[in-house]
């Protein structure tokens, strides 16, 4: 879609003011909204998407209406930020303030501050409408400095009678010891971040006098058991570095006419590896719990430097591609289980009917061996009723070749090996051998 726009009457200081230096302004318009501008003195051409190129034409207008001064980066990117949410809204038609119709505006003695993103409307609706919310995203969305706002606002209003402010003390990833100076001067440094909305939005002559009355209070996370907040507007920031009994005990200090806003980033979390955040589990087992509401902050929602914004979707994108790793990774794993199982299984059973093969009984038919000649001679010897002597020890021939012996007690000599038996010699007719020993000496 082309469209084209003067503006007249035609100021040079002004449109000096819009373009920047050699039309920078423009470039970064065009980049952030996917357009092509062009322009000739105060005649512009924007061509690309309707929806788009009609946002741009809107935003120069703006521009141009408060280009009495030059236009700041900060400015410019905060209402680039602006438009582009606006574009992103399905069906959103383009509107001259960038803002939405039921928007909530803080007022305070410095400045009057509304939401520039929906989740941000949507994130003070949450806070002025709920004793806890909860505010989660990533940097640079606003929720530490809306927080601090609304606190700011109800406390001139009157309608709480002190600030607190707290935070678990955890480096981000680094050790800085034991520091010097009382409690206040020991958590400064991790409260930064609340002290210098608080500067922007109070000023610091006027945030001296609030800490000398106890309208503003530093109260350590790690101190707070056992008391009752009332008519206080409690903020915890960076509680993403909570344990869960940590944010249990800080949810129940609530007390009457309070409000609790707790913000955290939970893909920044410092706490050693394997501990559970309180944010996280709050987040769980808080869910649909009456009286408590949470807005999800995106990286469309930040409102720094648009550099910032590609940075955290960079993170975003890495987290994601790990977590469909890991994914992947347990389901391998899974699937290994399960066969090592199934193969445990199957060896079980081979190993049971194995088993169950060797213990059953053999019932096959031995043959009976044919009996020899000696047992077939006794069996016959047993069934005629004679008793047969028993067989010597020895073999047949040396038993053959052994002379009988006749009473006196002599001993006949071994014979050799002969073919008959020689018979038996008479008493005393018979000498013996030499070389053999008679029973009782030798003649």
């Amino acid at each position: 879609m082309n469209l084209r726009h003067a503006f007249t009457p035609a100021d040079n200081r002004r449109l000096s003011h819009l373009c920047g230096t050699l039309d920078e302004h423009l470039r970064q318009i065009a980049t952030a909204l996917s357009v092509r501008i062009s322009r000739r003195g105060e005649h512009f051409h924007i061509e690309g998407d309707r929806a788009a190129a009609q946002r741009a034409l809107t935003l120069l207008e703006a521009l141009y209406a408060r280009a009495d001064r030059p236009i700041s980066d900060e400015t410019l990117r905060i209402a680039l930020v602006e438009a582009a949410a606006d574009l992103a809204k399905p069906g959103a038609a383009p509107d001259g303030e960038g803002t939405e119709p039921d928007s909530v505006v803080l007022r305070t003695r410095r400045a009057d501050l509304a939401g520039r993103t929906t989740n941000q409307h949507q994130y003070l609706r949450h806070i002025l409408s709920h004793d806890i919310s909860f505010g989660i995203g990533p940097a640079g969305t606003g929720k530490t400095f809306l927080a601090v706002a609304c606190a700011v606002d109800a406390l001139e209003r009157s309608t709480v009678q002190r600030i607190i402010l707290t935070r678990p003390a955890v480096e981000a990833g680094e050790r800085l010891g034991f520091l010097p100076g009382d409690l206040t001067q020991k958590v400064d440094p991790y409260l930064r971040p609340l002290y210098d909305a608080l500067y922007d939005l109070m000023g610091f002559d006027r945030v001296t006098k609030a800490f000398e009355k106890g309208q503003l209070e530093i109260a350590p996370l790690a101190f707070m058991r056992g008391r009752t907040l009332n008519h206080a507007f409690v903020i915890l920031d960076e509680a993403q570095n909570t344990t869960p009994e940590q944010m249990k005990m800080f949810l129940t200090r609530i007390g009457f006419g309070s409000k609790c806003v707790v913000t955290g980033d939970t893909s920044q979390i410092d706490l050693p590896r394997g501990s559970v955040s309180g944010l996280v589990d709050a987040e769980q087992v808080l869910d649909g719990v009456d009286g408590i509401a949470v807005t999800r902050f995106t990286r469309a929602d930040v409102v720094r430097h648009p550099l910032v914004a590609r940075i955290v979707q960079a993170y975003e994108e890495q987290a994601a591609a790990h977590a469909s790793e890991q994914q992947a990774r347990d389901a391998l794993y899974a699937q290994e289980r399960e066969e090592r199982r199934e193969r445990a299984l199957r060896l079980q059973s081979a190993i049971v009917a194995e088993s169950a093969v060797e213990a059953r009984p053999v019932t096959a038919v031995v043959p009976t061996p044919k009996p020899s000649a000696r047992q077939a001679a006794k069996t016959t010897g047993k069934t005629t009723g004679k008793t047969l002597a028993k067989p010597p020890a020895q073999p047949a021939a040396k038993a053959v070749a052994k002379p009988a012996m006749k009473a006196g007690g002599r001993s006949a000599a071994k014979a050799g090996p002969v073919a008959k038996a020689r018979p038996a010699a008479k008493v005393g007719s018979a000498q013996p051998k030499a070389g053999v020993a008679r029973k009782g000496g030798t003649r």
